[in-house]
């Protein structure tokens, strides 16, 4: 499978530390975030990546270059305005060909991505979310299921009162191709909060996949989340 990592975010809750660094390049156990997301998706038989940049572009591209020093092709989707989650990915409409990976690069992961494509084909669906359990939803989206793991219901960072399911958005997506005409071309676009909602209204097949056991993942958005995860790798 091919693969998009999504690093065009400013990082701004980690300011000043993103004033000049990519939140995706923040070092952790000695290799940026972005070099972890690689090796992880080489692991898992994932040779073509496409990253798209925003912010501090020319940190990513002078560090990674084609890709070559990790058995990978790397190539690079220049956004000249923020396009959100959604519109980055239709901004690089032109790489897919066949189902493929979507990556937030700002997280880290063990999910198992083999075994997530196999269920997406499996199933049959158009858009598959890795859904991980975390003790407080209310700052992430979140998933409710139903016994066939399809996604019934689904709400982008819900009020308190909101909270239905501790099943969480991972920010790891499985997707056919066909999904990138639903998706506005040249315009901000976000898979949480207009894409998903308007899949399930439309009735279309969005599943889930719950992540289980060693399958973990590791948020990097403040700076209380950043020493968490730099001293959990300091001492794995």
């Amino acid at each position: 499978m091919k693969a998009m990592i999504l690093a065009a975010g400013q990082g701004t809750r980690l300011a000043p530390l993103t004033d000049s660094l990519p939140k995706c390049m923040i070092p952790i156990g000695g290799k940026p975030v972005l070099e972890h997301t690689l090796i992880w998706l080489r692991s898992h038989g994932v040779g073509e990546v496409i990253i798209n940049l925003y912010h501090q572009p020319h940190v990513i591209s002078a560090h990674f270059g084609d890709g070559s020093r990790w058995g990978m092709r790397i190539t690079y989707s220049q956004e000249t305005e923020l396009l959100g989650t959604a519109g980055g990915v239709r901004q690089a409409a032109w790489f897919f060909d066949a189902p493929f990976l979507v990556i937030y690069g700002d997280n880290l992961s063990t999910c198992d991505l083999s075994q997530m494509a196999r269920k997406h084909r499996e199933r049959g669906a158009m858009a598959t979310m890795a859904l991980h359990w975390r003790k407080d939803p209310s700052s992430s989206g979140i998933a409710e299921l139903n016994a066939d793991d399809r996604i019934v219901r689904f709400v982008e960072k819900p009020r308190p009162e909101e909270v239905f399911s501790n099943w969480v958005n991972a920010g790891i997506y499985v997707l056919n191709p066909e999904i990138l005409d639903q998706l506005p071309a040249g315009q901000p676009c976000d898979f949480g909060r207009e894409v998903f909602p308007r899949m399930l209204a439309d009735g279309r097949a969005l599943c889930g996949y719950r992540m289980q056991g060693d399958e973990g993942l590791w948020w990097i958005d403040t700076p209380a989340d950043l020493a968490r995860v730099q001293q959990a790798y300091e001492y794995d």
